[in-house]
């Protein structure tokens, strides 16, 4: 503890993990975005390289993911009060879904609701034929499935062993080193184990957030474009950047009560009131109709979609795989993001309680909001309203949006909203993220404090710098794959996370002395029966 104390006198921040990951990112990243194709072109050798053999195990990482976070939840560890057993959770059980599904969805899930399904349909699984009504089911059944629990399984499998280290054994860094410890040993976590760990994550996530500050754009640029009849150019996106930076960094100086929580329960309701307008001005009966089809073949088809490698296919469809397994390894890279989050805002939560909220609150949304956006974008592409396809195949994926939400009664309301809804959504992604780094970079105690503003505010300005500089040399895809590629590491940092949990909890018989009494009380009169 004297050392953390002096730690906070020096320096609010821990350099040391911190300047060699910046070094690193500029070191990779530039060079890999002034070389925008040659670079790209090799990461996705390497990735492809990588969907041809090991696609199997992305796959049955995500399905075991799923798994454990059942084992762990309906075991007798998943009645361990994150805290004291005795205090109430921080927030209540709405706040602290919208909190966690504005972190966990973000704005991705309006780019993939709305336009993902042209994806599948153009290259089905299983043999379906392109374009046809099964595509059309596969398609939209897909784009909830990339929203289902494997994600968020993957997002929070390493939050119980981070949120034990933090609220039960009081420990004052929140760190994945630290919540290793019991694993690697005093020695290693200490030393270079514990700060390659750490360098690692802060890689990982300093990176993804630059892409998400970059390719979150232009979910606001295209809809700007069509809203006001102006070209996208660098200089709307710059400033576009520049407001949602502003924003985001507003919220993440203000905290989580402040900031955060009142943007995600306030993104909740407009988010709400969007949907529900869509379905009244638009083709609401359809939507409902196709969304009970869509979550039906979802159902129907889960297992298929969830252990699917087309093995049997050699020259067939391969969208499904080599997407599914970018996705899976693309949220490994902001699991430990997801969880160091989930581990700070759950005290007085049990393990059941985050897990369960984090797995059922953002796959719910989820499926609603690609039922209701991908219903309509369904529905102009059937009726010929709007040639979707065409915009798909000829422009960019993004501009069907714009085109699909002015076929709209109200147009210019159904295109405001959505970038209200998209900005919302995009800042408390960022702000959550900004607020997350800071909290890990932080020499401060993180039992009960809050990392320093200003750290929040450097850590804000240190992403939108990265983002705006890769950006303005040639273009994020490079580090959008290799954000991808990082997953590998994390994924094996994840196991160890998750074994560490029960470890600790086995050492303090957690299970036993931290939890609440009612289920103390509960567990025993289930003993007290199969006894009898």
């Amino acid at each position: 503890m004297k050392k953390i104390e002096g730690a906070n006198r020096s320096s609010l921040i821990d350099y040391k993990i911190f300047i060699p990951s910046l070094l690193i990112i500029f070191a990779i990243g530039i060079p890999f975005s002034m070389y925008e194709d040659a670079s790209l072109h090799m990461l996705n050798s390497i990735f492809d390289k990588i969907v041809e053999a090991f696609s199997w195990g992305y796959i049955w990482y995500g399905f075991l993911m799923a798994v454990a976070a059942l084992c762990l939840s309906f075991s007798k560890y998943g009645n361990v009060v994150l805290g004291d057993p005795t205090e109430k959770p921080r927030f209540t059980l709405f706040e602290y879904a919208s909190i966690l599904v504005a972190m966990g969805l973000g704005s991705t899930i309006m780019r993939t609701g709305m336009i993902e399904w042209t994806n599948v349909v153009q290259d089905p699984p299983y043999g379906v034929e392109a374009y046809s009504i099964d595509a059309l089911l596969w398609g939209s059944s897909y784009s909830m499935f990339l929203w289902s629990f494997q994600t968020f399984a993957i997002f929070v499998m390493a939050a119980p062993a981070l949120g034990y280290v933090l609220h039960v054994r009081k420990k004052p860094l929140l760190r994945i080193s630290e919540a290793c410890r019991c694993i690697l040993g005093d020695k290693l976590t200490d030393g270079i184990g514990g700060k390659i760990v750490d360098v690692i994550f802060l890689i990982s996530i300093l990176s993804g957030a630059a892409v998400t500050l970059g390719l979150g754009a232009p979910i606001i640029t295209y809809n700007l474009a069509k809203l006001f009849s102006i070209e996208i150019t660098f200089t709307l996106t710059l400033i576009v950047t520049i407001i949602w930076v502003v924003l985001f960094s507003i919220s993440a100086y203000l905290g989580i009560e402040k900031g955060i929580k009142r943007l995600s329960t306030l993104n909740m309701y407009i988010a709400g009131a969007f949907a529900l307008f869509i379905m009244l001005a638009g083709p609401g009966i359809f939507i409902l109709d196709y969304f009970t089809d869509s979550v039906s073949f979802l159902l129907t088809n889960y297992m298929n979609m969830s252990l699917h490698t087309n093995s049997l296919d050699m020259v067939g469809s391969m969208y499904i795989v080599k997407n599914t397994v970018f996705w899976f390894a693309y949220s490994a890279t902001w699991a430990m993001l997801h969880s160091v989050f989930a581990a700070k805002i759950s005290r007085g939560r049990t393990i059941k309680e985050m897990i369960l909220t984090y797995l059922l609150a953002p796959t719910l949304i989820s499926w609603v909001a690609s039922g209701v956006l991908g219903g309509l974008g369904v529905n102009r592409f059937l009726s010929g309203t709007v040639p979707v396809m065409d915009i798909v195949q000829e422009q960019n994926p993004m501009a069907a949006i714009p085109e699909i939400l002015a076929s709209l009664p109200f147009a210019i309301i159904a295109i405001s909203v959505f970038i209200l809804v998209a900005i919302i959504f995009l800042t408390t992604t960022l702000d959550s993220t900004t607020y997350t780094i800071a909290s890990y970079l932080s020499t401060k105690n993180m039992v009960d404090g809050e990392p320093s503003k200003i750290v929040r505010i450097i850590v804000a300005g240190i992403i939108t710098f990265i983002g705006l500089i890769l950006m303005r040399i040639g273009g994020l895809a490079p580090l959008e794959v290799l954000t991808g590629l990082l997953g590998i590491p994390i994924i094996v940092i994840q196991f160890l996370t998750i074994y560490a949990a029960k470890k600790m909890m086995d050492e303090d018989k957690a299970w036993k002395y931290n939890v609440r009494k009612n289920e103390e009380t509960t567990e025993n009169k289930w003993r007290n029966v199969n006894n009898f």
